[in-house]
């Protein structure tokens, strides 16, 4: 392999390790030291890769948001041309695939909250896929501008963080909910909150 590839097969193995190291025993209980024995590197590699453990949470939590949206734009796709079926084949499009694998939706919703400084990143790229979402769900669509008057911004903050809230029960409950009930309860949400 020439040095570039060898540099992106560390990255790629690291990225692997941290996302089931990062969700069990989690972000806080993740060294460096272990990242590197998960991945058969070296640490003085994994600096080469990364500048640390938020970067390399930034990293996988990114290609998460950006697999999650591939996720609603396909399912939205495939869905009736009806606006309240294309809220739900979005919506449901995103919790499927997160709660498609327990790690991701620990990493997603629970793990970035712990790690901390990468929240900030988080957040703004939580808030940038809502509104890709919506765009992809009704493009252009004026029923989907929300309520006269309410800031467009806040109102996609409360649904994120009621949607987050959702998948965070999901994956600490003891006894979860069927996706199906967190996909219904978020649809409520979203249609009450976005469509005029």
């Amino acid at each position: 392999m020439s040095s570039e590839e060898r540099l992106a097969d560390r990255r790629e193995r690291l990225m692997a390790a941290a996302y089931t190291l990062y969700c069990d025993p989690g972000f806080p209980e993740t060294t460096i030291e272990r990242l590197c024995a998960a991945a058969r590197i070296s640490n003085r590699a994994f600096y080469e890769c990364f500048s640390g453990r938020d970067e390399l949470m930034e990293a996988v939590h990114d290609r998460c948001v950006q697999e999650s949206l591939a996720s609603v734009a396909k399912s939205v796709a495939q869905a009736p041309d009806s606006l309240l079926e294309r809220i739900r084949a979005g919506i449901g499009g995103y919790i499927g695939f997160v709660t498609e694998d327990r790690r991701r939706a620990r990493l997603m919703h629970l793990e970035v909250r712990r790690a901390g400084g990468c929240l900030t990143k988080a957040r703004e790229q939580a808030l940038a896929g809502f509104f890709e979402a919506v765009e992809i769900i009704g493009p252009g669509d004026p029923a989907l501008a929300g309520p006269a008057g309410i800031d467009r911004r806040l109102l996609a903050l409360g649904v994120i963080g009621a949607i987050q809230e959702l998948l965070t029960e999901w994956v600490l409950a003891d006894d979860p909910p069927e996706v199906d009930h967190l996909i219904d309860a978020a649809v409520h949400v979203f249609h009450r909150s976005f469509v005029a």
